[in-house]
Formats: C-alpha cells, structure tokens, sequence
C-alpha cells in the first residue's frame, strides 16, 4: 500500500490523500486550498493523478478544506462512490452549492473559468453512498472500512482502512470534547499506520468552564458599553455551539435578554439540516430536546433572511449580538459589519476558531492596527478578544491522550492539518512520551505502508 500527500501538508487545509493498493486507488478527502492568494491559485491547479482512475472516495467531514474540490474531481471524469456519513452527506450539499459563488467571484478575479459549477453539485452528489458510524463496509473487494465518530462536527469521521494485511487510520479533524450538542471523541482501538491532524500541535486549550464564563463576561461588557459584538463564525458548528451556550445563558438568567442575530444565509441552512439529526446529538442535549427546550430558538434571537435586514442591523443600536460568517473574515456577511463596527471602541470582535495565516481572521488575531476591508483602509479600534477552546480543533494535550489510548506498537504517526512549527512541537512530544516514531510529510511526497 501507498499514501501520497496532495494536501494539508505543513499546512492546514487542502486535505486530500492518494492510497494506491496493487489493485485499486482511492482517495480520503478532496478539499480547498485556503489562506492567501497562492493557496487560491492552487485550487485551480490540476490534480496529481488521474481522476477517471480513482475508484472511490472517503471522506472524513463537510468542512470546505475536506471536500471543496470534490465537484472539480467529477468534472474531471471522476465517476466512483463517494463514502460519508449520512449528516456528512446533507451538509456538503449545501456548503458546496455555496462554495460555488465564492469561487465563481475568485475565478474572475484570477482572470481562469470557473472552478466547477452548480450542475457540477448537483451530479456529484448523486454518487455519494451513507454508511453510519462503527458499520463496517467494502468498497471493493478486499478493502475495509469503518467510521467513528470524531466528534469535531456533526457527521464527522474517524476513517479506519484495512488492506494487504495493514491498517490505517485518518483521523480527520479530532474534535475538542466536551463541547455542547456533540458526542466526545471516539478512540481508535489499534492501528498499524496513523494520519493524524495537527492544527493546535503547540498550545493548549482554557478549560470548558472557563469559556464559557469569558463568553459570560464578554456579553457583560457589551452590555455595559452599550456596544456590538461581533462574532465571525464559521456556519458548521461553531454557530450552532455558541447559539446553545447563548441559550443556557440567557434560560439561567446569567446574562440579561438582548438582540442576537444571525446573519449567515449558510449558517441558517446548517442550522435548519442540524435539527435533522438529533440521534447524533449528545445524551445532554437529547435530553433538553426531549424536555421541550429548543437551543436554536429563544427569546432575542433573530435568523436575518434578507439584505434590507442585514444593512439595518448597522443602525440599530447596542447593546447587541451579531454573528455571521465567515468563520476566518475571507467574505461573506461580516465584512460588512466588520467594516462597520471595527473603528468603534465600543464594539468587541470575539473570534472563537482557528484563522489560517494569509487571512484577515489571523490578521485581526494578531491585533493588526489598520486593515483593508471591502477595498476600504479601517483602522481597529474594537477590542479583540480570542477563546480558543471554542475551536473544534483538539488541543495538543488532548491530540497526545487521544494517541496514547491507540494500543501499541503503531509502526508510524504522519502528522497532517498543521502548521510546520506547530507540528514540530507535537512530534517531538509525540516521541518523547509515547515513542512512536512521527514524521512531517511534504506536499506531493509519497510513503510505502509496510
């Protein structure tokens, strides 16, 4: 067997891995290049193999870095089954009919024909087959494949393959237990070979706890100020997490009722396809579903459907909540806002995921003072505030137990999804405490798995 790296190599996104056995090839996930210009350019480059060969592909969640290049691969003559699960399967239809705007502006802008298209959707997902977690199945003959949950988003995937005698398993995104709504992590029992992500290889999380009493006293604040704050967050998860601690907040009285909008055409789509697949939920929330309790409706909330609302929403005034995409500030409704609201000192900018460099998210992060928004020079004045623990992404601390509960030996770790210094911390980490042999692959590298 051989895997060859085509993506999130010493980077976080562009997932997609090649695994060639003597008989067959296939993929593990198909995804976007995201952060700068280069990584958009790259998106439009041609693959490093031939889709009509790929028999099937597997793939691990719905995020756009996972699966945004999935319709460019039909339409390049690929035609084999697409492997999720059945959530995984109802989310990516919605994030890439939406990615298809996005990247229609960005081909113009590039001066090259668009990437793919909507019909390009729509044909993709008619070969997509759903298979629930801990079921095993056979793509092919010979080939063996099981899901479990990795507890990042809704749907999410741990995938486990075994062929020629080996095992190997990608581990995706690894979620950041316990967070609201999702279950926790899966543990893998044993595996030969290891593909594992790396994105917070060097930093821990704030406790559960604690963010969620940041979170409290960030709304205080607000509330004090009179101010706005703002949330980009992504439309998958983070949205549907906040809206369920807002919920709590409010219900408990620890925080007084004030106007919460939701301003993301996507995020409201996710939503309304969340509520589709409460089996996947956590015991707690099942529980407070069954007791009548709607955590995606509550007093002050407010799903903003049109543009005339979304422009009003600038004049009202504060104290108020306005979340909207896109997770990272690389478009969609919060530029708008942010462009607004950035120069007031009243307003807080709270950014709750991961910001991949080259963004104006890890811009902001890293407490930029003048930024370039929607063609316009805004000098920042909002106060920046990050909790980290609400990313879906596992901490370094959690990505080592989640290693060490892997039955030994493991012949080998890849580490994936990660940043280059980040991902050195955790190797290094990861052979000191567990002593099992870990490697960085580079892009387009490829590894015999013995």
């Amino acid at each position: 067997m051989k895997i060859t790296f085509l993506g999130a190599t010493e980077r976080v996104t562009g997932s997609n891995f090649l695994v060639e056995t003597k008989q067959n090839k296939f993929l593990v996930d198909c995804g976007l290049f995201q952060g700068d210009a280069d990584a958009d350019k790259q998106n439009w480059d041609e693959f490093k193999y031939d889709p009509k060969e790929i028999k099937f592909l597997l793939v691990t969640h719905s995020h756009i870095d996972h699966i945004g290049r999935i319709p460019l691969l039909y339409k390049k003559g690929f035609r084999g089954k697409i492997y999720s699960t059945p959530p995984t399967k109802e989310f990516c239809r919605i994030f890439l009919e939406d990615s298809c705007k996005h990247l229609a502006d960005l081909a113009e802008e590039l001066g090259v024909e668009e990437l793919y298209s909507l019909s390009d959707v729509s044909q993709v997902m008619g070969l997509f087959e759903t298979h629930d977690y801990y079921q095993d199945f056979e793509p092919v003959s010979g080939i063996k494949v099981n899901f479990s949950d990795a507890g990042h988003i809704l749907g999410s995937a741990i995938i486990k393959i075994q062929a020629e005698n080996k095992s190997v398993v990608f581990s995706g995104d690894l979620g950041n237990p316990p967070v609201p709504i999702l279950r926790d992590t899966d543990f893998v029992d044993k595996t030969d070979y290891l593909i594992m992500e790396s994105t917070y290889g060097d930093k821990n999380h704030e406790s559960f706890e604690n963010r969620k009493l940041r979170l409290e006293r960030i709304i205080e604040d607000t509330i004090k100020k009179q101010g706005t704050l703002l949330i980009p967050s992504f439309a998958m998860e983070r949205t549907q997490e906040i809206l369920y601690e807002l919920n709590d907040l409010i219900e408990s009285g620890k925080i007084t009722k004030l106007p919460i909008f939701v301003d993301s055409p996507l995020a409201i789509k996710a939503t309304e396809e969340y509520k589709k697949f409460p089996k996947y939920y956590d015991a707690e929330a099942k529980q407070e579903l069954k007791e009548g309790d709607n955590f995606f409706d509550f007093p002050g909330l407010e799903f903003v459907t049109s543009m005339e609302r979304s422009k009003e929403l600038d004049n009202l005034p504060g104290p108020k909540i306005i979340i909207a995409g896109s997770g990272m500030s690389t478009g969609g409704k919060i530029l708008f806002h942010e462009r607004k609201y950035l120069p007031d000192p009243n307003t807080t900018l709270l950014i709750i995921g991961f910001q991949v460099k080259g963004t104006l998210g890890r811009s902001l992060l890293e407490k930029t003072k003048s930024i370039k928004i929607l063609g316009d020079q805004i000098n920042v004045n909002a106060k920046v505030e990050i909790i980290e623990s609400y990313s879906a992404h596992a901490d370094q601390k959690k990505l080592l137990y989640w290693v060490s509960k892997i039955q030994k030996p493991i012949k080998k770790i890849f580490l994936v999804h990660g940043e280059k210094e980040k991902q050195d911390v955790l190797l290094h980490k990861i052979e000191d405490e567990e002593g099992i042999e870990t490697y960085i692959p580079k892009f387009g590298e490829s590894v015999e798995i013995k």
